[in-house]
């Protein structure tokens, strides 16, 4: 009986230690949500307050609805930067996940002259920070007139060697003797690829749709670095574009960090599933 007490208190801690951690993790954005419903600087007091005293939408108004006052339109230009942000991830997530796949397979188990060298390559790029290649990459697209494009933005993002290096981790796993059965059987090396690898890498695959989106996403730099056309800016542009006409305005700033946050939350949300299967899988079953 000492002994189950003894496991009854521990669990008890544990739980206890995790539900005070995830609320530490959750004040900050509750807090956010929250201060985004108040009126304009209601949040500005100290101390602050916790709770609405008042809820309202004019800040969301503020930033989604375009407006006219005294003849003039004005528009924070959320909106276009939302879809703006839309679909470069989408189109950076589909390309890069179409490129990395099949060279993560490759490098797993296709035989090929140089194979070795170029993955320690490969391992060895990844400790080089990624702003050290901003400045030849922005000179090498201008060149070629890419520069103020979506082309521009989505281009760097498709050569991601950390999703070849996951992807060929992963089909490690993958038993040989599977994929030598279909040889011979007859099969060829995209039917192979199409049909028995990309089911297994299902998980995977999502997985690295989840990080490649997020990251495009979120993306602030690269898009300020190549973007100088404001109708072209995606979401984390337009949004410091706010922050800094509007520093004083915390209700502001806080619906568009909701508006910004809420789109990748419920793609997350809805493949959180297929990304924790991924991540913690680790190997195939044969």
């Amino acid at each position: 009986m000492a002994v189950i007490g003894r496991r009854r208190t521990r669990a008890i801690l544990a739980n206890a230690a995790v539900a005070v951690l995830t609320a530490v993790t959750l004040l900050p954005l509750v807090w956010m949500v929250l201060v985004s419903f108040m009126p304009r600087y209601a949040s500005s007091r100290f101390p602050p307050p916790f709770w609405p005293e008042r809820w309202s939408l004019e800040n969301y108004h503020e930033l989604l609805v375009r407006r006219l006052y005294e003849g003039v339109w004005f528009d924070y230009r959320v909106l276009p930067a939302l879809w703006n942000s839309l679909f470069v991830a989408a189109v950076a997530t589909l390309l890069a996940l179409i490129l990395t796949v099949p060279a993560g397979y490759a490098f797993a188990k296709l035989e090929f002259r140089g194979r070795a060298r170029l993955l320690k390559l490969l391992i060895a790029a990844l400790v080089i920070p990624g702003q050290v290649a901003m400045l030849p990459l922005f000179l090498m697209l201008e060149a070629v007139g890419l520069v103020n494009t979506y082309a521009g933005v989505i281009l760097p993002s498709l050569a991601g060697i950390f999703a070849v290096l996951f992807v060929r981790q992963t089909t490690l796993a993958i038993p040989d003797e599977m994929i030598d059965a279909a040889r011979l059987d007859g099969a060829s090396e995209v039917q192979i690829f199409r049909t028995i690898i990309l089911p297994l890498l299902a998980p995977v695959t999502v997985t690295l749709a989840v990080f490649t989106f997020l990251a495009s996403w979120n993306d602030f730099l690269w898009p300020l670095i190549v973007l100088t056309d404001q109708n072209k800016y995606t979401l984390p542009v337009a949004v410091a574009a706010i922050v800094r006409e509007h520093a004083a305005d915390g209700e502001l700033m806080m619906a568009s960090s909701v508006v910004t946050t809420l789109p990748v939350l419920a793609i997350f949300l809805a493949l959180q599933r297929y990304y924790m299967t991924g991540l913690l899988g680790g190997s195939v079953k044969g």
